[in-house]
Order: structure tokens, then sequence, then C-alpha cells
């Protein structure tokens, strides 16, 4: 089961800088019991594009990735050019466990995952990944990210054809060539799974919640990883599920 804050912080610390506002969080949420630390809060990391990767055919593609607790994976995704939805969801299970309660005891194959809609004239496949595997988060964390563990936090990627699982497949061997990381990528490619979108109160929960502690201290960096690490790539208005909702 995940470990996550319950309480938001003080109402002074909602329009706080990003930087003073994760730093006073940790230490309110090392007070409470949480017990959470600054590496909570990733860096992120400088990789290379992928040097396999898609020829745009198609207006819109679909990619759906799992890296541990969803809020955080949407939450970057909505910031990205050329991406039009991205919802949280579960894939690598059956329909009929496909809801957060049972997903959370962690034994139904599900992974926490978000499905990315996207333009491939504007952004490609592997730059998709490539925001996956810099920022979104740590693919050397088996079964876990963060404070979250278990399966239902695995590293995963779900293709949604031969293409996709072969940019993938060559991205992780590209990396791993490479040495970008200290330990082994140990993230999956599970084709052939559907996905099954989450409850509402999960979709867009990082812009609803920005002072949500679990958010200020895991996802909120991510955003800014994002934005430092793919300027060309970021945009400050997110695309937001309620407002594809409503049109």
């Amino acid at each position: 089961m995940r470990t996550r804050p319950t309480r938001k912080a003080p109402r002074f610390l909602r329009h706080a800088p990003l930087a003073v506002a994760v730093a006073a969080t940790l230490l309110l949420a090392a007070a409470a019991g949480f017990g959470v630390t600054p590496s909570a809060a990733d860096e992120g990391r400088a990789i290379p594009a992928p040097a396999v990767d898609e020829t745009a055919n198609a207006k819109t593609e679909t990619a759906v990735l799992a890296g541990g607790c969803f809020w955080g994976v949407q939450g970057v995704f909505e910031h990205v050019k050329g991406v039009s939805n991205a919802v949280s969801g579960y894939a690598g299970g059956d329909a009929s466990t496909a809801n957060y309660e049972t997903v959370s005891e962690g034994e139904t194959g599900h992974a926490e995952s978000v499905s990315i809609t996207f333009d491939p004239h504007q952004i490609s496949y592997g730059r998709i990944l490539q925001i996956f595997f810099s920022v979104a988060h740590d693919p050397t964390q088996l079964n876990r990210q963060g404070p979250d563990r278990g399966t239902n936090y695995r590293s995963a990627i779900f293709p949604a054809s031969a293409e996709q699982a072969r940019i993938a497949k060559a991205y992780i061997a590209q990396l791993s060539q490479a040495h970008i990381y200290e330990a082994a990528i140990v993230t999956t490619i599970e084709p052939d799974r559907a996905f099954y979108p989450a409850e509402g109160y999960h979709q867009d929960f990082l812009e609803r919640n920005p002072s949500y502690p679990y958010i200020v201290i895991n996802d909120l960096p991510k955003v800014e990883n994002l934005k430092r690490l793919f300027p060309d790539l970021y945009r400050s208005d997110p695309v937001l599920v309620s407002a594809a909702a409503t049109n």
C-alpha cells in the first residue's frame, strides 16, 4: 500500500517559491512521521534522444506508460507540447480489477499508468520516451518509485504497436549501453495490454492539488525538471482531462 501524506501544506506555503515550498514541506512531513527525505525530489537527468524513432504518419498517437504514482507522470505530460490529453489509469491487468482500491493491493497485474495522446508531427514517440526516462520517473527502481512500493508502481511501457515496442526496446538498449544510469534499467515492455481510465478524483490531481505534500515533495520537481531540461517541449499551461471533458 502507498504511504502518502494526508495533510495539506499550510496556507502560507501555497504560493511560496517551489524551492522554499519543497524544503518547508519536507520538514513538515518529517515532523509528521511521513518518512520522506529530500532525495524524494529527484533532480532529473539529461539523456540523449533516441537513435531509433518513428516516422510521423498518423494525426494522433497514444503512448501508455507506467512510472510510479500516476499523479506525477500525468502532471509532467500535461505540460508537454504536442500532447492533447494525458489520462491517469491502470494497465497490465483485467477490467474487473481496474479500480484504485483493488489495484493498490498490488496483486492485480495492473500498474498505475498514464495514457498520453499526442501529435507525432509535433513530438515523436521517441521523445515521449525521452521525457519518461529523464524526468517522469527513475527507470532503475524495481517495483517502486519514491515512497511507493509494489508491482503496481513498476516502470513499464505498454506499446500500442509493434513499432512502438521496437522503438522502446532500442531506446532501453541505447541508454543501457551508454551507461546513462548507475544501475540497470528495469523498465518492462508489456504489449497487448488494455488501458483503463482511473477514477475522476485522480485526474489532474497535480494541477488541482499543488500544495498537497506528496505532490510538493515528489511531483512538482518533475515538472520543474521538464521545464529546465526540455525548454523546447515545455508549456506552462497544462492540457487537462477536466477541460477535455467539457469541450
